[in-house]
């Protein structure tokens, strides 16, 4: 299938051309005396699918309301393409909203839902019908152009949802949580089907979701939210192996978080010392001091298991290998997940692929030895 693309500039940042997609200056939301919004600043690219990620009550789905223009801006400025839009209303904004639950018009066809938007807006019928066409073959749903709502699947439902939102030609699509009322299998297959979706439109997509794995599969770039505020801006790869704090390694995925002290800083690089006495050569954000103290994130799969004296498959970073007992072991199917006690009372999780550990036979109650992967340990400073 042709892709479309604007011409107003390059995936993931914009054109060096032309401004940003969207640009957020010290934004600023506040329901009397209660702060939504602390200070967001952000820039996002124009063609560029990007995320907004955090648990609920964050403030991402008020940061993707104001975006549309159903909440106003207590401070600071939103901008599109370099324009403000702060006191244009909704229906003159040059974005779509496709929200959690669809509100189809159930008395409506398939084609009359997504040729909706473009009657309203005007548009000449043989342009509207064949708009409404093309959409709907985008979504893989030229077939179903005369059922109505309710003799489509949710996932269907769903593709007409977006054809709908994307009919118009909005610069930007915002789309808050629209795949959580899905089952689990049909979520996992519309990730894949959504982040195509929008590579083929070529518009900017700003998706709002709490769910991790949403995030990091269809996302190029993501923002983590907390109590208002914006935590890290990244890369999927970014966010998950370089957390900037205890909040984004522990939100992110699954990780293992140990207390430590920082003894020494040489070349970007430090070694910290756990409560147990064990040492661990990390990498940091910054610049940290000597005698600082934070913990250090180590993702499970990072790690390798070996009966103490015995040989591990990955490679060791710096630093002492961390001894300990098994206390239990859940096997996943690919991969076997170990829960260790180590040596001085702290617990750390392992995981590690079932075709090359098979044999190493060590179960509950067994001593064993982890070495962690070199460049797996983060420093996250108080």
């Amino acid at each position: 299938m042709k892709r479309e693309r604007d011409p107003r500039g390059a995936r993931a940042g914009g054109s060096a051309a032309g401004p940003p997609a969207i640009e957020l200056r010290g934004v600023v939301k506040r329901y009397g005396s209660v702060t939504a919004i602390r200070e967001a600043s952000l820039e996002i690219g124009d063609n560029e699918f990007f995320t907004l990620l955090g648990p609920s009550g964050c403030g991402k789905t008020t940061l993707l309301r104001m975006i549309a223009g159903f909440e106003d801006v207590t401070e600071g400025a939103i901008f599109l393409y370099g324009e403000e839009i702060e006191g244009l209303p909704p229906n003159r904004r040059p974005v779509n909203t496709v929200f959690q639950q669809y509100a189809l018009f159930p008395h409506m066809t398939v084609a009359e839902n997504v040729a909706f938007g473009m009657q309203r807006l005007k548009r000449p019928a043989a342009e509207t019908e064949a708009r409404t066409r093309r959409m709907l073959d985008m979504v893989e749903l030229g077939g179903f152009s005369e059922r109505k709502p309710h003799q489509l699947s949710g996932g269907q439902q769903q593709r007409v949802a977006l054809a709908r939102a994307m009919a118009p030609g909005p610069k930007v699509l915002l789309l808050d949580e629209p795949l959580s009322a899905l089952d689990l299998k049909l979520r996992q297959a519309m990730r894949v089907e959504l982040k195509q979706l929008q590579e083929e439109a070529g518009i900017t997509f700003v998706f709002v979701t709490h769910d991790q794995e949403e995030a990091l599969t269809m996302s190029d770039r993501i923002t983590v939210m907390s109590a208002g505020g914006i935590q890290q801006v990244g890369t999927p790869h970014e966010i998950y192996e370089k957390p900037h704090n205890r909040f984004v390694a522990d939100f992110i995925g699954e990780t293992n978080l140990l207390d430590v002290t920082v003894e020494g800083v040489s070349g970007g690089r430090c070694l910290c010392r756990l409560a147990n006495g064990a040492r661990l050569e990390c990498d940091a954000p910054g610049t940290p001091r000597q005698g600082a103290t934070g913990c250090v994130s180590i993702r499970p799969e990072r790690l390798s298991i070996a009966t103490p004296g015995g040989s591990s498959l990955a490679k060791p970073g710096g630093g002492d290998s961390l001894t300990g007992v098994i206390h239990r072991t859940v096997y996943l199917g690919t991969d076997t997940q170990y829960l260790v006690g180590l040596d001085g009372g702290s617990g750390i999780t392992v995981r590690t692929r079932n075709a090359d550990h098979a044999a190493l036979g060590l179960g509950p109650g067994d001593r064993a030895a982890l070495d962690v992967d070199e460049g797996a340990a983060r420093l996250l400073v108080d």
